[in-house]
């Protein structure tokens, strides 16, 4: 029998799912026993401190689905493509509540996280780069492209052109 040497980026739907449904029943489990502990009546919201811990499993298939998608064409070439994986888990993480059940493609729900996650992340850190641009532009070149000697080296010469070109087009 030939058995398929499965792809280590590979998160198999069916035991991903299972681990949701098994985190879910641990949540239940954890407020239930939360309010007898504390006679208290569940809050609207939903929310306690004492939900149990994420299973590593479940941590794996974020980090696996995150990874993933960065690699896609229209992810794959910024230079902060780990933060954008950290905040597509940290997505995960916080929404893994939200995840119903009775859904049967886990997998496709959380991708969803991570992607809208990335887009945040661009959207951030091109507002992030308006920034800078604006406060070299405000603040002069000549301060923010000398060197230690007094003079203005040749390669900052040229880096302050391409963004005076860039700046005035």
């Amino acid at each position: 029998m030939n058995k398929v040497k499965k792809n280590p980026h590979y998160v198999n739907n069916k035991d991903f799912h299972d681990a949701l449904v098994a985190y879910n029943m641990r949540i239940d489990a954890s407020r239930d026993i939360y309010f007898e502990k504390y006679d208290v009546y569940p809050p609207e919201n939903g929310f306690w401190e004492g939900k149990p811990k994420i299973p590593n499993y479940l941590g794996e298939c974020f980090l696996k689905i995150a990874t993933h998608l960065s690699y896609r064409p229209n992810f794959v070439n910024y230079m902060f493509r780990e933060d954008m994986i950290s905040d597509g888990i940290e997505n995960c993480v916080q929404y893994i509540h939200r995840f119903d059940i009775e859904r049967t493609n886990p997998f496709a729900y959380f991708t969803q996280i991570v992607y809208y996650a990335f887009l945040r992340r661009i959207q951030k850190e091109k507002r992030q780069m308006e920034i800078k641009e604006k406060i070299i532009e405000r603040s002069g070149f000549e301060e923010v492209f000398t060197s230690d000697e007094g003079g203005i080296n040749s390669d900052y010469n040229t880096i302050k052109d391409n963004v005076q070109i860039k700046l005035h087009q």
